[in-house]
Formats: structure tokens, sequence, C-alpha cells
């Protein structure tokens, strides 16, 4: 051998090891660093996520609430198709009473009439229609085999079909027996759950402890109306019936509500229905939309499919004075839980004495025609009694239009 050989065999001999070592250490660095990009990314991450479950904004973790951190929630009336299903996985509730945002604010749960029918769960949603309604039936029974009674509030907007399912709405969520994945992601790592976290805690700081628990089993009454609002309330209400429900389409037949009565019987669940009583200017409204034939119409439909208790119309009840200390509703559509506890009376046959005779009538396919037209006369002596609270309703009724007609010019 060389002696160039024998010193490059030397030298790479000595520099093995110091190249093994060197690779070694790099790697080491390296990985070091990999550590350190991933754990500085990953624990913001799961600390927003941590904080978001803690406060829980959308109630949607049952997370224990405490006061001044996370006992008063904003965002959770707008987002109870979300809560209210994950509610519905958790309670199991034998009993349900479901309907639309008048139900959700008017049916206690805890009515001494349903003592033997618990757990009983108010299921209502917010601006639902009925195919929504159905569907959230379904989730009911999917997750409670022995579903035993349900009290459904229908409304006549529910059936116009211009009335799309809303935003939230998500099939994904319904007939689970888990919180999907979309959801769970969305309500802990969001920005929208960081911000609405952030406006949980401000709230809970402003708001007083009855707000504590609040929709725990599903009822969610308007908190503390301002009594001198009353009259934009109502005003304010009517503009957003004609908003979303000056154009009107009944369907031919309607299968949903069949449907929902079908799977009743099919499940031996026991099926009560009324029609809910919002303030009389709400039927004036309808009136205004020239939609009156088109409302009786929809319960000829209905009472052909099942019998019905109307509470709508033009009684005692649904007649009360606009005035600032109203007991009865809170806006033209929202009735109080005092009206709400003598729909349940009415229904579940309890304490009768203490309803009016004129609210609440058992309605059928045999005396539709008769009803229809006691209706008409009620409304006749109304109006002629009440002739500035019926000149209100087509006020605003000329405004809308006239501010709908600037915007298409």
């Amino acid at each position: 051998m060389s002696i160039n050989n024998q010193l490059s065999s030397t030298y790479s001999q000595a520099s093995s090891p110091q190249k093994s070592e060197k690779i070694v250490g790099n790697r080491k660095k390296y990985r070091r660093y990999n550590w350190i990009f991933l754990l500085s990314a990953f624990l913001p991450i799961v600390g927003v996520g941590v904080f978001n479950i803690i406060v829980d904004p959308y109630d949607v973790f049952n997370t224990p609430n405490f006061l001044g951190i996370n006992h008063s929630k904003p965002r959770k009336d707008n987002s109870d198709r979300l809560f209210k299903a994950n509610d519905i996985i958790r309670i199991k509730p034998i009993t349900i009473l479901i309907g639309s945002s008048r139900t959700k604010q008017g049916l206690d749960p805890n009515h001494p009439a349903l003592e033997n029918e618990q757990t009983a769960y108010n299921l209502s949603l917010n601006g639902l229609n009925i195919y929504e309604l159905r569907r959230y039936i379904e989730h009911a029974l999917a997750n409670q085999k022995e579903l035993d009674f349900i009290i459904l509030g229908l409304d006549f907007f529910m059936f116009n079909t211009f009335l799309e399912n809303q935003p939230s709405f998500s099939e994904n969520r319904l007939e689970k027996r888990h919180i999907s994945l979309a959801d769970f992601i969305n309500v802990t790592f969001s920005s929208d759950a960081l911000l609405a976290s952030k406006e949980t805690i401000i709230d809970s700081q402003k708001n007083p402890l009855d707000n504590i628990g609040y929709g725990e089993n599903g009822f969610m009454p308007y908190k503390n109306p301002d009594p001198e609002k009353t009259e934009w309330r109502f005003k304010n209400s009517i503009n957003v019936y004609y908003g979303f429900h000056a154009k009107y389409q009944l369907p031919t037949q309607l299968t949903e509500l069949k449907k929902i009565v079908d799977l009743s019987q099919e499940n031996k669940i026991k099926l009560i229905l009324f029609i809910s009583p919002s303030h009389v200017t709400q039927w004036e409204a309808i009136r205004a939309t020239g939609e009156w034939s088109t409302f009786e119409k929809w319960k000829r439909k209905v009472v052909e499919i099942t019998p019905v208790f109307d509470f709508s119309g033009y009684n005692s009840i649904t007649s009360e004075p606009i005035y600032n200390e109203m007991e009865n509703y809170t806006d033209n559509s929202h009735y109080t839980p005092k009206v709400g506890n003598l729909i349940l009376n009415r229904v579940l046959n309890y304490k009768q004495e203490d309803v009016p005779d004129d609210f609440g009538i058992l309605i059928n396919s045999e005396n539709i025609e008769s009803h229809l037209a006691k209706i008409r006369q009620d409304r006749e002596i109304w109006a002629k009694n009440n002739p500035d609270e019926a000149e209100l309703v087509k006020e605003i009724k000329q405004k809308y239009d006239a501010e709908l007609a600037e915007k298409a010019n």
C-alpha cells in the first residue's frame, strides 16, 4: 500500500466517528426543533379548545355554570338547533314539547300536569319549518325508543313552501347518539366559538343570577322585556312577519304533518297538537297580506289529518290590548308562560276552571266550518271595538309596501 493510501485510510478512520457524531447531533437538533414547532402550534389550539369547553358558550357540553364567568350565554338562544340536538342525546326525554319560538318561550316542561310524564323537554326551535320539526322528532325517537308523549305547537308560517330550512339546520347532527365531528370542531376550536366564549364572560359579568341554568330543559321564555318598548316590539314583529311571509304558498298536501301523525301512531306515542295563540294583530297581519282564506284552508287541511286544539282567533286571551304592562304577550307573535300554562291546562285537562271558555277549541272535520265562521264573527266585533289596533297593522303594511317599492325602483 502506498504512503498516500495509508494516510488516507488512517484519516478516514479517524474522521468517520466525528462525522457520525455530527450527523447524529444534527438529527437530534432537527427532531428537537420539530417538536418545539409542533408544540408551539398545538398547545395554543388545545388551550383554545379547553377554554371553549369550560366556558361552553353554546351550552353543548353541559359544563357547570359559574356566576360571573359563564352563567349568561348570549349565543345560546340562536344556537338552539345545535345545543338541543345534543341535549336530546344526553337527556333522552320521554316527553317532548315542540314547535316554533312561540312554543319555546311559552311551554314549561315542568308544568304540574306533566309530573308523571318526566323527563320532559322543550325541543322547540326558532323559525323552523314543518320538515325541520319532523326531523327533530325523529332525532328524539332515535335516542329514546321509549318516547311516550309529544305536545306539538303548529303555526301557519311553518307550512309556507317558501320557508326553507334555516342555515343552522344540519342533517349531520340528527339521529346520532353523539355530537357530530363537524359540530365538535366548530364549537371547540373555531374562532367564532372563541369570540362566543369572550362574549359569554363579558355578558356573565353584567347580567343577574337568574340566567343560571336558563334553558336547561329547553324552555326559554323571553327574559326581562322592557315594558317601555312594548309597542316597538309589536311593530317590529309585524314587520318581521311581512318580511318573511308576505309571500306565501300552501303545499297541496300537508305530507310532513301526516308523517308526524303516522310516526306517532306506529310508535304508540301520544300526540296532542295545538295551533298557537298569537296576538290578534298577528291574525290581522295575515289578513293584510291577503292570505286569510289560505289560513282557513290550512286549518281545514290540518283537521283532515288529525284533530287539533285551536287557540288562535279573537278570544279573551289573544285580544289583550297593547300597553306597557302586558301579561299575555311580549310581542304580537310570542305569548308568555302564563298563557302557556293555560294551553297546557286545556290540552292536558288540568284545572279547566282556570282556562277561559273561549280559549282552546278542539276542532275536527265535523266542526271546522262553524268554528271558522265564529272566528270571522269575533273578528268583526273586535275590529269595531279596537279600530286603532286594526289600523296600526294596516299602516305598517302600507309603509312596508312603500319601502319595498322604493327599493325596487
